[in-house]
């Protein structure tokens, strides 16, 4: 078994609890509280914005093109990617990118996210990035195909456009992707360093589950809507 999977499986408990939260179950069942959902793009878009500048201490520490070609696409993929449907989920409450940059990161979004820079910014070097990096990747591609594996009926929600992103093969492709590159980074260290950062990727899965956590609670510096006054976006 590789490095990255020995630590999927590591915090694989930490991910089923993250699957059986009361926002992904109910997400899943389509009876989520949209002001909860928005409260979570929101939430999500900032952290996104922190994510990349992980990244941005990779490649300050890159010793080779290839580690800073890795962060350059990893970011670009996030953008890209990633923030696609996001962004039309905003339109369609009227909001946008930029208006949103001056909301506060929630206390558990803060948190989670400071220890990834900080991961980053005190480690050696681009195996430190992916630790900090990789759980919320990969533990979205395997949350959201046990959701739609559990609940085909998810298809038929307002939210299926995010989970659609998130169970596609090519987001899956990327996932492995990136596993292995992390595979490569970890070849010729040692049980003490091995141990270290599985504990990086074990920390942000359990800020994984603190941000599900938070997602079920309303942001209260937001509009707030009934369902009647959101158009989901297609």
């Amino acid at each position: 078994m590789s490095f990255t999977n020995d630590c999927i499986e590591d915090s694989l408990p930490i991910w089923k609890a993250c699957l059986d939260s009361p926002f992904l179950k109910e997400l899943a069942a389509g009876t989520l509280d949209p002001v909860c959902f928005i409260g979570y793009i929101v939430d999500d878009s900032l952290y996104l914005r922190e994510y990349a500048k992980v990244f941005a201490w990779g490649m300050l520490k890159a010793r080779n093109m290839r580690d800073i070609r890795a962060c350059y696409s990893m970011i670009s993929f996030a953008n890209e990617e990633e923030d696609a449907t996001r962004l039309r989920y905003l339109k369609s409450w009227g909001l946008t990118d930029d208006g949103i940059q001056t909301l506060p990161q929630r206390p558990e979004n803060r948190a989670y996210t400071d220890y990834m820079i900080a991961a980053a910014r005190d480690g050696e070097g681009m195996l430190e990035c992916m630790m900090a990096c990789l759980p919320c990747m990969i533990s979205y591609c395997w949350i959201f195909r046990k959701l739609l594996e559990r609940t085909p009926s998810i298809r038929e929600t307002p939210f299926w456009p995010l989970v659609r992103d998130y169970t596609a093969d090519g987001y899956d492709a990327a996932c492995r992707k990136w596993g292995d590159y992390t595979d490569t980074l970890f070849d010729g260290h040692d049980a003490g360093k091995r141990e270290r950062m599985m504990e990086i990727f074990r920390q942000c899965s359990l800020y994984e589950l603190g941000f599900w956590e938070m997602s079920a609670k309303p942001r209260t510096d937001i509009p707030v809507f009934s369902k009647s006054d959101i158009d989901f976006a297609g």
